[in-house]
């Protein structure tokens, strides 16, 4: 597959445009959510980086093409963090740079078919590397990572359980690669055809490669669906569902004052008194004080208990009147007010809680809304016994896009999982939208149903399988509702086996790494060396051996 012979485009030009083809995917993810598209999303950009003439153009034009898509995807921070958001943007991007050269090593000029079923396993393996390192909380964590764009998709979710999103997102590049192979097959034998060369071997072989290659994708699709596990219905306790009420203040009462944001969750959750439910949960920073500091409040919350017959999970976001510092808690309380079962968040938003190296970065605080003081960090998350011998795992916003955190809770026996949420900065953009859809993911994942309640944005629930329970509460719902989830029991295979798939990833590109360099060895000794001319006489004749 040559190069096409057009004229090349300026570099300045060629940059915009990988700007442009690397955000094609972010239309995947809510709110567009056209989830059909991210398997075909990637052939654009990989089509460019492959005709690239240089590895280190090839190289720019994954860095371009990253900026595009970490850009479209945290667009909606641009009215907080102004021009920072390009600074991130370019950071984070720059982790494709390495892809994109990976890509024009595999797939550039005339690849083999050896060299195409290669980059059908070592392109997307380069991708999840790229998801991994960005998924570090200090980099921004998992927002957006491709295979999330798949949350409604039933046989992704099932796929999910297998080997959690990095599966899904493997799959994802993997089709993308080899759909990117057909067209620029195609390009090619037509111009050749136009111009009488002979290359019709070299194509058919890499028709064969891709579609193989498509196949096996089916393949491992079908059998998910019909090997992994499903979540069997019945808690350990013999009760098949839960009643969950979820208080949603809304986009008034969730940016106005503390006090009066607790009036409004209080009144709201008055209105479930005698409708059986077994837990009532309250969004992110739902209580704007210390309970310690203020007892009234407790007493509140513990009659609130009493009325309803359940108890109620809060979220505090206050400095600690026991130790120093502001954490933003789950708190359970109960009918004799707090019950002392408290998890303290432990994965903290990058400038919204707190500033990354912030002697560095701190002048992001002077130029939008970053955090002017560090939130605190927990140390350990925390199963919760709410009563009636159910367990839920409580998770606090931004720690539901983290597929391990979950994990770890339906280890440690969490039959439930909890995310307490709060996009009332993000109101009108694609963010509440995405968050919630997050949780389809988590509960897939683990086989435990989960419940996304939000302060304000959208609140959501889903069964063991990801399924929407129930309808969503949208960004313009303020009130409370009350969600029959069904439990389930038994383990996936991505709670036993954990992240398998990033690692294997990473062990494939070693052994590619090692097998290219390898090669490359054998090649410089192939070449000889420059030959060097006779030794010649003082008269010009070459000279004798011995002499």
């Amino acid at each position: 597959m040559k190069t096409l012979g057009h004229r090349p485009a300026s570099p300045l030009r060629r940059s915009l445009v990988a700007v442009v083809v690397g955000a094609l995917p972010v239309l995947a993810f809510p709110a567009p959510s056209l989830w059909w598209c991210a398997w075909f999303a990637l052939v654009p950009w990989l089509l460019l980086v492959r005709a690239a003439p240089t590895g280190r153009r090839a190289a720019y034009d994954g860095w371009c093409g990253g900026f595009g898509f970490m850009l479209a995807m945290h667009h909606w921070l641009l009215p907080n963090l102004h021009v920072f958001t390009f600074v991130i943007a370019a950071l984070l991007g720059a982790l494709w740079a390495p892809w994109g050269w990976l890509v024009r090593r595999l797939l550039g000029v005339t690849p083999s078919a050896g060299r195409t079923a290669a980059a059908l396993v070592v392109v997307p393996s380069g991708w999840l590397a790229v998801e991994l390192v960005r998924s570090w909380q200090g980099l921004g964590g998992p927002w957006g990572v491709l295979g999330a764009s798949q949350w409604q998709v039933a046989p992704a979710l099932r796929l999910a359980s297998v080997g959690g999103v990095w599966l899904v997102g493997f799959l994802i590049v993997a089709v993308n690669v080899a759909l990117s192979v057909l067209v620029a097959v195609t390009v090619t034998v037509t111009v050749s055809r136009e111009r009488g060369d002979r290359g019709a071997a070299t194509a058919r072989r890499l028709t064969l490669t891709a579609v193989a290659g498509l196949a096996l994708a089916a393949v491992a699709v079908s059998a998910a669906w019909v090997w992994s596990p499903r979540p069997a219905a019945g808690g350990d306790g013999g009760a098949e569902r839960v009643r969950i009420g979820v208080v949603q203040a809304g986009a008034a009462a969730g940016t106005g004052s503390p006090a009066r944001r607790f009036d409004r969750e209080e009144r709201l959750t008055r209105a479930l008194a005698g409708r059986g439910v077994d837990l009532v949960v309250w969004g992110e920073s739902s209580v704007g004080f210390d309970l310690g500091d203020r007892p009234d409040l407790s007493r509140r919350l513990a009659a609130l208990a009493r009325e309803t017959g359940a108890s109620v999970l809060v979220n505090v976001d206050a400095r600690r009147s026991d130790r120093p510092g502001i954490y933003k808690s789950s708190v359970l309380v109960g009918p004799d007010g707090p019950s002392g079962q408290r998890y303290d968040k432990m994965r903290l938003v990058p400038f919204g809680e707190y500033v990354p190296a912030r002697s560095l970065l701190g002048w992001a605080t002077s130029v939008g809304k970053a955090a002017g003081e560090d939130r605190r960090r927990g140390t350990e998350q925390v199963v919760m016994d709410v009563g009636g011998g159910l367990r839920v795992g409580p998770m606090v916003c931004f720690e539901s896009a983290f597929p391990d955190m979950s994990r770890h809770l339906a280890e440690d026996g969490a039959e439930v999982l909890l995310a307490q949420s709060s996009t009332s900065t993000f109101q009108e953009s694609w963010a509440p939208e995405q968050h919630a859809s997050l949780a389809a993911l988590r509960a897939a994942e683990t086989g435990r149903p989960m419940v996304h309640a939000t302060l304000t944005g959208v609140s959501a629930v889903y069964d063991a399988s990801g399924a929407r329970t129930g309808p969503w509460l949208g960004t313009d719902t303020s009130g409370a509702r009350v969600y029959e989830v069904p439990l389930a029991h038994g383990t996936t295979p991505y709670v036993r086996f954990g992240d398998w798939v990033p690692y294997t990833a990473l062990l494939v590109l070693l052994v590619w790494g090692v097998a290219e360099g390898v090669r490359t060895l054998r090649l410089r000794r192939r070449v000889p060396g420059p030959r060097v001319p006779p030794a010649r006489t003082a008269h010009g004749s070459p000279a004798r051996p011995g002499h």
